[in-house]
Parts: structure tokens; C-alpha cells; sequence
């Protein structure tokens, strides 16, 4: 009997991936807890919670028994003219989570469309107030989806080099690094004098998919304090840093300007199906508004608001905010203090950072020795049990809340061994 990898090789294309050179992916079987299985019943302790989003650990029998018994009762209806209770409920719990000042919220898929939706909103809410603005600014090295829009506003080439005359105009700007970016809001205010900016799209203190780049919040509040008073939007794409990642519930609550839009998914449904969610301010709506059929958002999808998927979110809220899951956000923040105090001075650490439950090391190595890093590094921890997808010499932990201690000194010990052996 062939193995699913092989039978995988078949028909179907991976994301992220060069086929040629990596034709076989290992076929996972099941998933429980922080541990992943593959077919031979190896396992893998999932140290970045699957791309941030398995955050209460896979399978949560309180996420999944909850999602049951709504199968039972209403599995999917179209969004458009019609409602339902576990849209509105989680409507309910989420606007209190959120900053004060959002006060809508509107359904898509996943963190691109999320993205999308917010970039549509804030190019359209100028048209309608009868001053079109075209241009937006991001974040150099920022990543923001693979949707036009989200991709747009993107700054890493590998992802839309092929793309770039088809974009958006955007500017980009660089990260603050210090609590008074001067520099920056020098070029800012150069770009304001001769630019109808309509949007800054930006990750909020850490820039995942650049190598979990992190940067000053209170350089981070010069710049939106500057942009807001400025009349230019402000969205957060908090995709990867939302639902307590930077050990806050989001990442926009450490400055004191808050956005004017958020884009939310991965772990708002804790990894159990696909969904997103774009808050805006009351500003933003009323601009929407009105009597004209097209002063409306014309923009939708077939499974805006799955009352499965508001279901798993609606679950994973009350998780989040109970006792048993802030003290382990709060457990693994001091454990990354920890580790990476007895770490501090290792020859073999080019540079280290930690926000909340992320942490990342830059590592020093021999170029030539690890021509293809991130392969043999990820090699390197699946043989001990341990799934790490490094970015380049990056090798970053973002666990699940759930992970007990020894799991968690487990993928410690496996990163010491590492830096042991290079």
C-alpha cells in the first residue's frame, strides 16, 4: 500500500513550496494537545502552535464539543439578509475585548481577506466622504497576506516580486527601533506635504513572517499618534500578534492611539476552521451608511460568519480570558526570560528578542555549512520531536498556552542542543 505521502505527490500543490526540490511532506494522522502524529505514531510537540493559531492546544474537547452540537443545528446560511446566534454572541464577547473605540465587525475567511477587507474599507471610506485618496503606507518587510490588496502592502519580494506592477501604491516606511524616531517622522511628514495618504497598514510591535522583527512601542506610538492627528487611518493587522500573543489580548492595547481598523483570524478560532474578522471604529461605519444602494460595502464571501466557525471563536473567547489560560501566557513569558538569561552570551547567538509568549533567536552560523538553513534546521528538531519551522537563521518558539513545563523545557533543551552542536 502506497503512503499518503506518495499518494500526495499525486495531485496536489503545496503552499510555500518548490516541489522539484521538495517533493515529499510527512503526513500527519492526528493532532491532541500541543502534540502533533505522524503515520508511524511519532510525535511532535508543536512549538509554534501550527502557524499561531492552535493557541488552547489541538483538539480542545471544550472547543470541539461546542462545535458539535452547533453541526446539529445550523451548519451554514448565507450572511447577506440573514442572522444568527453564534455570529451575535460572538459579536458581544468580542467588542469588550477589543480597544474602546471599535464598534463593528465584519466577517471574511482568513488573515489575507482580513487584510483585504480593512485596506477596501479605508480606500472607500475617503471616496465616499467625496475625497478619494490612492496611497497607502506599510512597514518595510512587513507581510500582510496573498490577496491583492493584503499582498500589496506586503514588503517581502519573495512573496509578490512577481506581482509588484499590479499593486497598490504604497510607501514604505522602516520599523522604529528607538523611542523617538525622529528620522522616520521626518520622512513622514515629507510624504504628508505631496501624498493623499489614505491608510497605514501595519503588524503592531512584531513582524512575523520578517523573521519576528520586533520594534519600540513607544516609537511605534510616535508614528500613529503623528498619522492619526494627520487624518490618515490606522490598521492594524493583528492576524498573528491577536489573542495574547504579545501577553496582552492585543498587541494595539500598549499604545495609547488606537487603530481605527483591526484584522483579526488564526487563533480567533484557535485553529479549528478557517475564518476572520475586520473591527472598525463608528467612524468608519457611518461613513458606509446612508440611503445610496452604493454608498454600501460591496464586498462578501460565501462563508462570511459560518455559524460553525463564530461557534469555535465564541469557545476559544471564553478560554482565553479564563484563569487557567492567562496563567500559562503569563508562566511562559517568564519562562522565555528565563531561557534566554541563562542564554545571554552565547557564542552561537547572533541576537534574541522576546514579547509575550514569542521568542526568537537570530543565530550566528557558517554560511556554507547551512546553505539551505531553514531545511536543516526544521531536520534537525523534527528527528528530536520537536516542530520548529525556522525563518532562515531565525528560530523562533510561539507556544501553545497550554504546554506544560517539561513540554516547554523540552523545546528549550532541544534549542541548547542545537547551539551545542553548530
Amino acid at each position: 500500500m502506497e503512503t499518503l505521502s506518495k499518494r500526495d505527490q499525486k495531485f496536489i500543490w503545496h503552499p510555500l513550496t518548490q516541489h522539484k526540490t521538495h517533493p515529499e511532506m510527512l503526513a500527519i494522522s492526528r493532532a491532541e494537545g500541543v502534540y502533533l502524529y505522524d503515520e508511524e505514531g511519532n510525535a511532535y510537540i508543536d512549538g509554534i502552535s501550527s502557524w499561531y493559531t492552535a493557541v488552547y492546544g489541538h483538539c480542545n474537547p471544550y472547543i470541539t464539543s461546542r462545535v458539535y452540537a452547533q453541526m446539529q443545528r445550523l451548519d451554514q446560511v448565507v450572511f447577506s439578509g440573514f442572522t444568527h446566534e453564534p455570529a451575535v454572541a460572538l459579536s458581544e464577547k468580542l467588542i469588550p475585548l477589543l480597544p474602546k473605540n471599535q464598534e463593528r465587525l465584519f466577517f471574511s475567511d482568513n488573515g489575507s481577506t482580513a487584510v483585504e477587507v480593512g485596506v477596501k474599507m479605508a480606500l472607500q471610506y475617503h471616496f465616499n466622504l467625496g475625497r478619494p485618496r490612492k496611497v497607502l503606507l506599510a512597514f518595510e518587510d512587513g507581510f500582510h497576506g496573498d490577496t491583492f490588496g493584503a499582498m500589496s502592502v506586503s514588503g517581502l519580494s519573495v512573496y509578490n516580486g512577481p506581482f509588484k506592477d499590479f499593486s497598490l501604491e504604497v510607501i514604505r516606511i522602516p520599523v522604529p527601533l528607538k523611542e523617538e524616531p525622529i528620522e522616520i517622522l521626518r520622512t513622514l511628514e515629507e510624504i504628508l506635504t505631496t501624498q493623499e495618504v489614505a491608510a497605514f497598514v501595519y503588524e503592531p510591535l512584531v513582524q512575523g513572517a520578517a523573521a519576528m522583527k520586533m520594534h519600540n512601542p513607544l516609537g511605534l506610538e510616535a508614528l500613529l499618534n503623528f498619522l492619526k492627528r494627520k487624518g490618515v487611518l490606522l490598521i492594524a493587522d493583528e492576524v498573528m500578534t491577536g489573542f495574547g500573543k504579545t501577553g496582552n489580548c492585543f498587541a494595539s492595547e500598549k499604545m495609547p492611539t488606537k487603530p481605527d481598523i483591526i484584522c483579526l483570524s488564526k487563533a480567533l478560532t484557535a485553529g479549528l476552521l478557517p475564518m476572520a474578522i475586520t473591527s472598525c471604529t463608528a467612524e468608519i461605519f457611518q461613513a458606509f451608511y446612508g440611503d445610496e444602494v452604493s454608498r454600501g460595502f460591496f464586498h462578501g464571501h460565501t462563508y462570511t460568519a459560518n455559524p460553525l466557525a463564530c461557534t469555535a471563536a465564541l469557545a476559544a473567547l471564553e478560554l482565553f480570558v479564563s484563569e487557567n489560560i492567562q496563567s500559562g501566557i503569563r508562566r511562559i513569558e517568564q519562562a522565555h526570560r528565563d531561557f534566554l538569561s541563562r542564554m545571554d552570551g552565547h557564542p552561537k547567538i547572533r541576537s534574541s528578542r522576546h514579547c509575550g509568549v514569542i521568542l526568537a533567536l537570530d543565530l550566528d552560523l557558517e554560511t556554507t555549512r547551512y546553505g539551505n538553513v531553514r531545511d536543516e534546521l526544521m531536520a534537525f528538531f523534527m528527528d528530536r520531536g520537536v516542530f520548529l519551522r525556522p525563518l532562515g537563521s531565525t528560530v523562533y518558539l510561539m507556544p501553545p498556552y497550554v504546554i506544560a513545563p517539561a513540554e516547554l523545557q523540552k523545546l528549550y533543551g532541544t534549542l541548547e542542543l542545537l547551539l551545542d552542536t553548530l
